[in-house]
């Protein structure tokens, strides 16, 4: 589709519209993934490949912008993220996160949820975890040192999968309820946006909240050549650093 061309269904609604139909019947923690939904992922996917700032009439922003400040305490002065609201139903929410220089949206999680991360501009590094269950019999990783008993609570033994960097010319980047399901996203470079689905949507009420975690050490492996490490994470509040403001989406209207 040429920019600016009215005649033709915007990439955007395309995208949702696939959306809605990949997501109509995900699988769900610990099912098994069927072949439909596979092809309808890899629809999308391939959908979200092609998009670009432009479809989204976005102009991308330069660290010059006063975004390259440094971080301010909690709800003082310009969100050091931004969110976008294209459509949300009750499968999915669609939208773009827009970081300023140096801005992280800090380690947090998916709980039972999808998601597919396209960058629009800019640099993003996204460093994917997800938590471990003790198996049964296994053998024991010794816990970190002595935390106070609310800490203890809220320990999560974890591993870190990958780490990565993505532009807008990298594919898209995919969590599931099983893989990838906790990340943090740090702006490498200067200021970034990415496209953002997930499916279904954060909802505390259907035990989908969003929960927050630093990284406290590594736990010790005894197989030193395997490429994933085993870390402890804990649970905490939300960063004082990072909070989320909105901003006015002017792209495309989605209709489904």
């Amino acid at each position: 589709m040429m920019p600016g061309d009215s005649s033709m269904t915007s990439i955007v609604q395309r995208i949702a519209r696939q959306a809605l139909v990949t997501f109509r019947s995900p699988p769900r923690l610990g099912e098994e993934v069927g072949k439909s939904f596979l092809e309808n992922q890899s629809k999308l996917k391939s959908l979200m490949t092609e998009v670009r700032a432009a479809d989204l009439k976005l102009v991308p922003r330069r660290a010059d912008d006063g975004s390259a400040a440094p971080p301010l305490p909690y709800h003082h002065g310009a969100p050091p993220v931004t969110y976008m609201h294209i459509c949300e139903t009750e499968r999915f929410s669609m939208g773009v996160f827009l970081l300023k220089s140096g801005a992280s949206i800090p380690l947090h999680d998916h709980p039972g949820m999808h998601g597919v991360l396209k960058v629009l501009y800019g640099k993003v590094r996204i460093s994917c975890f997800d938590r471990l269950e003790r198996p049964a019999g296994g053998p024991q990783v010794a816990p970190p040192p002595p935390l106070a008993p609310a800490q203890m609570d809220a320990l999560r033994r974890s591993v870190l999968r990958s780490t990565g960097e993505y532009t807008e010319e990298s594919g898209p980047c995919v969590l599931t309820p099983d893989r990838d399901n906790l990340h943090q996203i740090d702006a490498v470079d200067g200021p970034t946006a990415f496209m953002d689905i997930l499916a279904p949507p954060y909802d505390p009420d259907e035990g989908r909240d969003c929960h927050y975690y630093k990284v406290l050490t590594e736990a010790e492996a005894k197989n030193t050549e395997q490429k994933e490490k085993e870390v402890w994470l804990v649970e905490i509040s939300q960063p004082p650093d990072f909070w989320c403001g909105g901003e006015p989406y002017p792209g495309p209207e989605v209709c489904l």
